[in-house]
């Protein structure tokens, strides 16, 4: 899909156009995300930062990780370096040296100096706040750019990791064959009073309920609006 935050565009944007849901499947649609907000009325990254920058670092880190495995590491690199001076300044061995629990530690190790030095030269050491100029980053997709926009700059973007590529082909809300496919279909069909914490709704739901090999249909707060044959119920 094109990047939709060219041009100063608010994220997303473009991706909310298209065909639209019937009346009947809106308003199961919204009944999915109401009670959804009424179990967790606030819902946040469960990643640690402590600012924009160490977000992002944090969010290239969990990539093929759990956000519990980086939260182990984060704190004794975030306390010698939270912004992209101190740790392009920190050196790529040294990085490496303290996310060696993390898998792919030494990819992430390089792409997480490279980006700290390109936020130093190009950026004046700030986290960009467009999709085009963070997936210009090193180790930086469009998954991790949406997840930084939407947590750090509290754009109404989804970041369509596991989690919520197969809740939402499951229940289903939004069918795709690739992230990009239902992220669009969300952004479609998602109220506008949700899209902001629809990401992190969705993400803990597939976590700790809709697990994807045995999901937990019996506690689960729309079991009744969702039409998965698989399910435990």
């Amino acid at each position: 899909m094109a990047e939709t935050n060219t041009h100063g565009a608010r994220p997303g944007k473009k991706a909310r156009a298209g065909r639209r849901p019937t009346a009947a499947e809106a308003a199961r649609v919204d009944e999915i995300f109401a009670r959804l907000s009424a179990g967790n009325p606030a819902p946040k990254s469960e990643l640690k930062y402590n600012n924009a920058f160490t977000l992002l670092v944090a969010v290239v880190l969990s990539a093929q990780a759990t956000d519990a495995g980086v939260n182990k590491a984060t704190p004794a690199l975030f306390a010698l370096a939270d912004t992209p001076a101190k740790m392009a300044a920190l050196g790529e061995e040294r990085v490496r040296d303290l996310i060696k629990t993390i898998g792919l530690f030494r990819a992430k190790a390089k792409n997480i100096v490279a980006l700290s030095r390109l936020l130093v030269e190009r950026h004046g050491g700030e986290v960009p706040r467009t999709r085009e100029e963070l997936t210009a980053l090193p180790g930086v997709g469009r998954k991790t750019a949406n997840v930084v926009l939407n947590v750090a700059f509290q754009e109404p973007v989804i970041a369509v990791d596991t989690h919520i590529f197969r809740v939402s082909n499951r229940l289903p809300l939004a069918k795709g064959k690739t992230p990009e496919e239902v992220e669009a279909g969300l952004a479609r069909i998602v109220p506008e009073k949700y899209l902001l914490r629809a990401h992190h709704w969705l993400i803990l739901h597939g976590r700790y309920v809709c697990k994807a090999r045995k999901p937990e249909c019996p506690r689960c707060v729309i079991a009744d609006l969702c039409r998965f044959k698989g399910k435990t119920i």
